[in-house]
């Protein structure tokens, strides 16, 4: 059977990723992302709102270089996961830094497994990597399924190759979370955009949206340590990861009074992260309800979550 263009795209990028010398894979892909970056008005007007919530100093041509700058960080993050699984792991701990690993040590060392809350920002699958690879340390994290499936299966496909359990998003996600809580995983979940649309409201640089309940949640129930952090390209070939405080999470009342208090205070968590380098912040799709509008404005509306309850906040009342 034929693979689906995008399938097939992808492929042909990560075979060319690793066949040639690493400069003119960089070459290469920081070409492709300006083509992206002119002929795609939809996302480039997306990136350019969020950068500029970030940061609302950024006008004109500013924000402009800031948009090309985001792209291009885009194709580097394409180029470290496509040659990270033929990496030694000597090459992927020189290119790596952690600030304040001691947190996580200390958070897997009370059992409960770790809760890691990351923003779709620099190299994160690079910190897996290493995670697994160097430190030995069990990874599951959950992924979006996205179309069609044989695109999904090369996403998995890839982070497998990079020793992590993937987990798809959706009904069945939860339990194979639980589970892997219970067996001291560090269990990542990218929590800066509401996939699902059955998030907690909050204000998120200035506007309101939302973004999942699933971290503030999960945390409550499990008792597992539940802490922000960003992985960041530092230099011309390296990687730096940030690891905050664990959030304090108590149970004060309702369930869901208490999701809510965690998501909001995560929230600002998450802004503090991005706005360390908002150009290494990779979101290119609608995360508020005003892009929505802008994009019917322009003529390419989008699809938007049906929002409603949070299904992980509900599942337990009180």
């Amino acid at each position: 059977m034929a693979l689906d263009p995008v399938t097939a795209a992808y492929r042909a990028g990560a075979a060319f990723s690793r066949s040639v010398p690493r400069p003119l894979a960089e070459l290469t892909a920081k070409g492709l992302s300006r083509v992206a970056a002119s002929v795609s008005k939809e996302r480039r007007m997306l990136v350019a709102r969020h950068l500029h919530r970030v940061d609302p100093t950024l006008e004109g041509k500013a924000l402009d270089r800031a948009v090309d700058a985001t792209f291009s960080s885009y194709a580097r993050y394409w180029v470290d996961s496509f040659r990270l699984p033929q990496m030694s792991l000597e090459a992927v701990d020189f290119g790596f830094d952690l600030d304040n690993f001691a947190y996580i040590s200390d958070g897997l060392a009370a059992g409960k497994g770790v809760i890691a809350v990351l923003p779709h920002l620099g190299g994160w699958e690079w910190a897996g990597f290493w995670m697994t690879q160097v430190m030995k340390v069990p990874v599951t994290v959950v992924v979006e399924s996205v179309e069609p499936p044989a695109l999904f299966e090369f996403f998995a496909k890839l982070r497998r190759e990079l020793g992590m359990n993937i987990v798809p998003l959706g009904p069945g996600a939860v339990p194979e979370i639980l589970h892997a809580l219970k067996a001291n995983h560090i269990v990542c979940l990218l929590a800066d955009r509401d996939i699902v649309g059955d998030g907690i409201e909050v204000e998120f640089f200035g506007e309101i949206t939302t973004i999942p309940a699933g971290p503030a949640t999960l945390a409550l129930r499990t008792g597992a340590a539940l802490i922000p952090c960003a992985v960041y390209f530092e230099g011309r070939n390296g990687h730096l990861a940030v690891v905050e405080p664990p959030m304090e999470v108590v149970r004060e009342g309702r369930l869901r009074d208490d999701v809510r208090r965690l998501t909001i205070e995560l929230a600002g968590r998450l802004e503090g992260l991005i706005r360390r380098a908002p150009q290494q912040w990779h979101l290119q799709q609608p995360n508020w309800p005003s892009d929505y509008v802008e994009l019917e404005r322009i003529g390419k509306p989008h699809p938007r979550p049906e929002y409603g309850p949070s299904s992980l906040a509900a599942r337990g009342g009180n």
